[in-house]
Parts: C-alpha cells; structure tokens; sequence
C-alpha cells in the first residue's frame, strides 16, 4: 500500500470496523517483521545486549491509538518495537549512544520530562521504510512501567494518559518521581546509599498503597 493509502485506512478503522480493513490492517502489520527482526538481529549481534519485543502491535492496541489520538496509520512509529533494559542512567546514556552508531534514528528522551510518569529513552529506526522503536529503560523505569500497565489493567488505560482515578495516578506520578530520584542518586554513587534507601522506604509505602486499591478494585 502507498502511505496515502495506508492513511486513508486509518480514517476509515478511526470511523468503524469491516472485515476488509481488518485484513488490510493485518497485511500491514505483518509488513513489520522483517524490518523488525533486522534491528533486533543487528542490536544483538553488533552490540550484544539482550533484547525483548514484538514485531507488531496488536490489532485491538493500533486501533485505540488511532481513536485516541489524531495520528494517522503511517506516522504510528511503535508499530514495531523492541526493548533494552540497563542497569542505570550512566549505562542508558551509553547504549542510546550505541544505537546512534548504528542506525540512523530519531530520539525521543522522557527523562526529565516525564510522559504521565512514564520515563524511558525512545529510538524510533527506519528500516527497509518502516519505523521500529527501540525503548531503552532503566530497571527502575521498567519496574514503574511495569507497575502502571498493571494499575491500567484494573482502573483504565486512561492512567496512561493523564486521565483515571485521581487517587491512582497521583500515587503513580509520585511513585515515579521516586524511581526517577533512586536512578539519580545511583548515578552519583555510594555517598547517596542512605538517601537511596530513604526513598525505597517510601516507594514501598506507595506500592502498598496501590496494592490495597487493587485489591480493593470490585
């Protein structure tokens, strides 16, 4: 399909649902694997770093996005995405430059600006005309977005995106400054051990308090 093509299919899944469009959006989809097995290959092979993901979103997932927001199908760039957890912000920043080396990307960093909590590096690849993201995650962002796909699960994808109960996402948005100040403090070393184990006190009491409100859930 060309990109007007591929747009005009995107109105049409935004509007409603036909059997033809499914197949359509399937066939797209399915367009990825290659371009996404190629970076995932060369990341492990030219860097030797461990790699998760999926070749393509899923059908019910592409379509929330496309009635969520005004994007339209073809600038949708994590169709395709893999993802790279580190140990911290010194070896994120070390990685991403890695990346750079090897793909000609554009790079999204959600660190310092937080996106609803979310924090994480995204490397968006073109290969073979396909955008393939590349999340790079410290183990303390992960843990957090982790933890918020669980809540969303149970309270309602809108915690994403600013929306939802406001005792949960005021608890997940303090929570992830949390996270964000334990990666801070590691990054200028052992001197912050007792502020780190401060904070951790305090990312426990936050987690309990998700917990009971999960479990509290009807």
């Amino acid at each position: 399909m060309t990109k007007a093509e591929i747009d005009r299919l995107g109105e049409r899944l935004r509007a409603g649902e036909s059997v033809e469009d499914l197949a359509l959006l399937g066939e797209y989809r399915e367009g990825f694997n290659a371009s996404f097995e190629t970076v995932v290959e060369r990341l492990r092979s030219r860097l030797a770093i461990e790699v998760s993901g999926r070749p393509a979103k899923s059908t019910p997932a592409i379509l929330a996005k496309l009635r969520r927001a005004s994007t339209r199908l073809s600038q949708i760039q994590d169709i395709a995405g893999c993802r790279v957890i580190v140990r911290g912000l010194e070896e994120q920043d070390q990685v991403c430059a890695q990346i750079q080396k090897l793909f000609d990307v554009s790079l999204y960093d959600r660190r310092e600006k937080a996106s609803h909590g979310y924090r994480a590096v995204h490397l968006v690849v073109r290969n073979l005309g396909l955008p393939v993201e590349i999340q790079v995650r410290t183990r303390m962002q992960h843990e957090w977005a982790a933890f918020s796909e669980k809540m969303a699960d149970s309270f309602g994808v809108a915690l994403k995106y600013g929306g939802g109960r406001d005792d949960v996402r005021s608890e997940l948005l303090g929570l992830s400054d949390e996270f964000g100040k334990i990666d801070q403090l590691i990054a200028h070393g052992e001197e912050h051990a007792q502020s780190v184990r401060e904070l951790f006190g305090m990312v426990y009491d936050r987690t309990e308090k998700l917990s009971y409100l999960l479990r509290s859930q009807p």
